[in-house]
């Protein structure tokens, strides 16, 4: 078949403007169809989990439809037997393949197809050419159906390449956010959290910041060493993920340090905050049963503060319920009632303690 003058600057522009695998494959199923002079056209991909080869977009005339979104088991495919027999045109289907129920259903009799595979040579899927009556395959066109399929081929590549880079990007950037040791959000995840709360809030609304201390921490760690006391602050961070609502945030400053943010109605900010003060309290307060240790801990000391309205000083708001948590350490230690380390630290055990 000849080929248009035209064809040329047709798939030179199908190949410039596309950013997508669709937005290739479909100029190229009507430039192969063009120059094969098939009733249709379609680039198919390969699901190896489910076993089948799926129909991802065609080019068809009314002659003969090979539908998208068509299923078909592998085994039995026309693609997979030219790819096993190395024969990827006939123009006597029947003659060859004559048991295959898929082409005998369409009614092909010319079948042409090329392989798309990506960088390792793993198989994506076929670029096919079929009719319904007999069809020369010239050697342009011949030529073009491989060419097309190479162009797809390195679609695929991009594409999956992209998406390798995206996940990448956003697990860097979960990483950049997140505690190592607790998989809360961190310092840096909390003040931006803090400013886009700050600018966004309504006048009838307050931001509730409460600082968390772990009053005693260093003592767990100099007994039982770091692994157990990295222990203690994953089970601190997960009773304080089972205490927040929907609307709340908990994050790891540091060290011996969380800090809970909640949004509260401004008529009922305070008494909101002694809740939450009590909450954070009893949630960090009782047993902690870890790996190789027993410990009775007496709860965290927690300062609460409220925005101003207008404000927008997240570090600032921060500073304050940083001073007024050591405040409240500062009053424990020295009360009477305080449980001193010894107190709190029960026992140790050399095996796995059960709860």
């Amino acid at each position: 078949m000849t080929v248009p003058s035209n064809f040329l600057g047709a798939w030179a522009a199908a190949v410039t403007h596309a950013h997508t695998l669709e937005g290739l494959a479909r100029p190229l199923l009507e430039l192969l169809q063009t120059a094969t002079g098939m009733e249709s056209t379609y680039l198919t991909r390969l699901d190896e989990s489910a076993g089948a080869l799926v129909v991802l977009y065609a080019r068809n005339t009314y002659r003969l439809t090979v539908p998208e979104g068509l299923s078909t088991p592998w085994e039995g495919t026309l693609c997979k037997r030219a790819l096993d027999q190395g024969r990827f045109y006939t123009d006597d289907v029947a003659g060859h393949w004559g048991d295959c129920e898929m082409a005998r259903s369409l009614g092909l009799v010319t079948y042409a197809s090329a392989s798309v595979r990506g960088k390792g040579g793993e198989l994506f899927g076929t670029l096919c050419a079929a009719s319904d009556g007999r069809k020369r395959l010239s050697d342009t066109a011949s030529h073009l159906l491989t060419l097309f399929a190479q162009l797809i081929s390195q679609q695929v590549e991009r594409e999956r390449l992209l998406a390798a880079l995206q996940q990448a990007n956003s697990s860097l950037t979960t990483t950049a956010l997140t505690d190592v040791v607790t998989e809360l959000p961190n310092r840096r995840a909390l003040l931006e959290e803090m400013h886009r709360r700050l600018t966004s809030e309504q006048e009838d609304q307050a931001l509730i910041v409460a600082s968390v201390g772990l009053d005693d921490f260093k003592p767990i760690n100099n007994r039982f060493g770091h692994d157990i006391g990295d222990q203690f602050l994953q089970a601190v961070a997960k009773r304080l993920r089972r205490m927040l609502r929907d609307s709340d945030m908990a994050a790891r400053m540091g060290g011996d340090e969380f800090v809970v943010l909640a949004v509260e109605q401004r008529a009922k900010a305070s008494e909101a905050a002694a809740a939450l003060s009590r909450r954070l309290e009893n949630a960090t307060k009782g047993r902690f049963k870890l790996d190789s240790a027993l410990i009775d801990y007496g709860g965290a000391s927690v300062g609460v503060v409220v925005a101003e309205p207008r404000c927008l000083d997240a570090q600032g708001l921060l500073n304050r319920a940083d001073a007024a948590m050591s405040a409240v350490k500062r009053s424990r230690k020295h009360s009477a009632a305080s449980p001193t380390p010894s107190d709190k630290i029960i026992t140790r055990y050399a095996w796995p303690v059960i709860e």
